[in-house]
């Protein structure tokens, strides 16, 4: 019975291994693919204003740089939301680690 236990502690440990590993895949991913898709809107909106696509496009990325560096500029936020998923893959290291303790148990 002991080591269906601890498998079932093991397979609890790596869903919540996948899980915070998605977790951070997904936040540092939100942050790169956030300035993309905001150019794609402001390209679409041009389309609805009447501009050719390409022509949206030269307009929209400057727009969306200074925007970007509107945000880099900006005392400490760029530190903040780095250290925010820093924080989150620690905090998933240290769950991750904590069912070692419950195997230990478990074993004996």
């Amino acid at each position: 019975m002991k080591k269906v236990n601890v498998a079932l502690v093991r397979l609890l440990q790596f869903v919540v291994f996948v899980v915070f590993t998605f977790v951070v895949i997904t936040y540092f991913g939100a942050m790169v693919l956030l300035p993309l898709d905001a150019v794609a809107l402001l390209i679409k909106l041009m389309g609805l204003v009447g501009l050719h696509g390409f022509i949206g496009a030269v307009i929209a990325v400057p727009v969306i740089g200074y925007l970007g560096m509107i945000v880099y500029k900006t005392p400490g936020l760029c530190k903040m939301i780095v250290d925010t998923g820093i924080d989150l893959a620690k905090i998933g290291k240290a769950k991750v680690e904590a069912f070692n303790e419950i195997v230990n148990a478990v074993k004996a």
